[in-house]
């Protein structure tokens, strides 16, 4: 790891190499001795969940496996809010330096929020300030039957009853 000294071409270059030597091998010896087979990975201050059975697999009266259930829903939530944040800052600063949002540059990161934002509202779209879990597996279960109906030709809008 050590560096190896210049090829010494006259006297100056011979001095140089030795006041080098003299200031960074300690300084070598002492990273690679103590402080590299000491080192330790980098820790993560994030809390790790455990992943709880969704709400769709909690029995109906089963309270607690409801209220986990809602907490993971809305943990989830918030996270790929953050994705979707982070990926519009992304835009902002390519649309900043590089002027117009068709530049070459930035068609792929416009791209994956587009993506990403069509996606965060399918599934989180509608559902108001007090989503909750059982609300949004109706709005699945209810994008499903629709999606099924269209693909056999047999939805009809005015046959919804509320």
């Amino acid at each position: 790891m050590a560096l190896e000294p210049k090829k010494e071409r006259n006297v100056v270059d011979k001095i140089q190499n030795k006041i080098f030597g003299w200031i960074d091998g300690p300084v070598t010896w002492f990273r690679e001795s103590v402080v590299l087979p000491n080192q330790k990975p980098p820790v993560y201050y994030h809390r790790k969940y455990p992943r709880v059975p969704t709400i769709d697999e909690c029995y109906e009266e089963d309270g607690p496996c409801m209220f986990e259930a809602n907490e993971q829903f809305k943990r989830d939530m918030q996270v790929e809010g953050k994705i979707v944040d982070i990926l519009n800052r992304r835009k902002l600063d390519c649309y900043r330096h590089e002027g117009h949002e068709r530049h070459e540059r930035c068609k792929e990161i416009f791209e994956q929020f587009e993506e990403a934002n069509k996606n965060y509202f399918i599934k989180y779209g509608d559902l108001g300030a007090y989503a909750h879990a059982k609300f949004a597996y109706m709005k699945q279960k209810h994008r499903m039957v629709y999606e099924r109906q269209k693909a056999a030709g047999t939805w009809n809008p005015d046959n919804i009853t509320l």
